[in-house]
């Protein structure tokens, strides 16, 4: 099964949507809570990235027997150093962005916790990939 979703940056008006779709499919599949509540987290936290840092971005979702593998990738300035945005608090967000109660350096820490496995591939100036797979039991 497989889903894609764009994502406009600047647009929190409709950061989660996709995340919020993915968590009805995966309960209509009867999977694990836990799971679901994991794999719905990191999405969100990548959603809300790509909004609060970035021009645009693409989630594809690929739900397989055994694993769901969700990639997210955008285009923008990208991360100079990943091993200090994967710091918990660590921020680069605006002001503006941090004003409206996001921004907080949570989002790349989170989404390594709710997900079995992360890749994370950037390109300072060019954009952000990443690849999150979540095993089903």
């Amino acid at each position: 099964m497989d889903f894609s979703y764009s994502i406009s940056g600047g647009d929190f008006t409709h950061a989660g949507e996709a995340s919020s779709h993915l968590k009805k499919i995966l309960k209509s599949l009867n999977l694990d809570a836990a799971l679901i509540r994991r794999t719905v987290v990191a999405l969100y936290e990548a959603e809300v990235n790509i909004v609060a840092h970035a021009w645009n971005g693409k989630v594809k979702v690929d739900i397989q027997p055994g694993e769901i593998r969700i990639q997210v990738k955008d285009s923008g300035p990208g991360i100079r150093d990943i091993g200090l945005a994967m710091q918990k608090g660590y921020s680069t967000a605006s002001l503006t962005v941090r004003e409206m109660g996001f921004g907080a350096g949570m989002g790349l820490s989170n989404i390594q916790e709710n997900s079995d496995t992360l890749e994370i591939h950037s390109e300072p100036g060019v954009g952000t990939e990443l690849l999150m797979v979540n095993k089903i039991n």
